[in-house]
């Protein structure tokens, strides 16, 4: 398992948080924990299914900001 950190803007609630593992989850990911009240989205992930590109690509077409 390969882990990656996001920083994400547009996260304000719980909800968000959940979109944002929910995302990442149907992509792939096997772990997601996202905090809304730093930004921070860790992603466990097996690096032969998903990449990080299209991570932030998933992200971003959920409508959030990856910095």
């Amino acid at each position: 398992m390969t882990k990656v950190e996001f920083k994400v803007a547009g996260m304000s609630c719980k909800h968000c948080e959940k979109a944002v593992v929910n995302a990442l989850e149907d992509l792939g990911a096997a772990k997601v924990t996202a905090n809304k009240d730093n930004g921070q989205v860790v992603v466990e992930y097996d690096a032969t299914a998903v990449s990080v590109e299209d991570m932030r690509k998933e992200l971003i077409e959920a409508g959030y900001e990856v910095i």
